[in-house]
């Protein structure tokens, strides 16, 4: 299973103790997860300590190369290593690594347009080292887990010109997630997962039901883009998405292993949990 880590559970320590425990027993039960993991805040704060400014359009950090040498700075060594020193501390064995290590992820410029981010003609601007993924690497994941590491991966990438690109987490989770056939993608957030226009937590969902909610308007603004990975994997040939709250302690766990869980499924085909006991 790829799962996508991030938000409060990386920076609230008794959320990252519990992540590390649910990774361990994971491995120690025989399942076989994957990391990608974020760093925004992180990222935010160096740039702000070294008095560079950070912009923003629809969401997605402007990326010129003084930015970038802080992102594979906090991202590829200061995030990294701490999270492979959670799990390993925690009695599981991890190995970190960035996509540029092996090329596991080769990627592309992200082709932005005006009808793919929420700006005019005129404002339109070129937004740096922001990345899409090109491909997976997948012997590189492989080679780790033959070896009885839990990878940790950093999602940044490498362009066919050498550059370093920038990419967004839940979108490298996806790929991998799908590349490698994976049972599942979980995607972990600072919220109780998809909430109908009442607030009330939707799951059991499958992909035209997703579909449906798409065009009524009901996934909207930040969740939007989180769902689209998801929907893509499962459509892809990953067999279940979950999108957590990693507020919770032991989410993981509470996800994989109980039947309520702690947010919202979306399967390939019409499920009847209510969640996500691991099948």
């Amino acid at each position: 299973m790829v799962i996508k880590y991030g938000g409060s559970a990386m920076i609230n320590e008794q959320l990252e103790a519990c992540f590390a425990e649910d990774i361990v027993l994971m491995q120690a039960v025989g399942l076989r997860p994957i990391i990608v993991h974020g760093g925004g805040p992180q990222i935010g704060d160096l740039l702000e300590r070294l008095g560079i400014s950070s912009r923003f359009i629809d969401g997605m950090r402007v990326t010129d190369s003084r930015t970038m040498d802080v992102v594979e700075m906090v991202l590829g060594a200061s995030v990294n290593k701490h999270i492979v020193n959670l799990i390993d501390n925690a009695g599981g064995s991890a190995f970190g690594v960035t996509g540029k290590d092996g090329q596991l992820i080769r990627a592309k410029k992200l082709a932005v347009t005006k009808s793919n981010l929420n700006i005019s003609e005129a404002d339109s601007e070129d937004i740096g080292q922001v990345g899409d993924v090109e491909s997976i690497n997948t012997s590189v994941i492989t080679m780790l887990q033959e070896n009885g590491y839990v990878p940790i991966v950093a999602p940044i990438g490498v362009g066919k010109d050498g550059k370093s690109y920038n990419i967004n987490a839940d979108i490298v989770a996806a790929k991998i997630a799908e590349v490698l056939k994976a049972e599942k993608l979980i995607l972990m957030t600072n919220v109780a997962g998809l909430l109908d226009k009442s607030g009330n937590i939707l799951t059991g969902l499958d992909t035209p039901k997703v579909d449906q909610l798409i065009a009524d308007g009901t996934v909207h603004g930040g969740m939007l883009p989180k769902i689209a990975c998801a929907l893509k994997a499962v459509k892809s040939g990953v067999n279940a998405a979950h999108i957590i709250d990693g507020r919770v302690e032991h989410a993981l766990m509470l996800e994989v292993f109980t039947d309520e869980g702690v947010g919202t499924l979306l399967t390939r085909k019409n499920c009847s949990q209510s969640e996500g006991a691991f099948q």
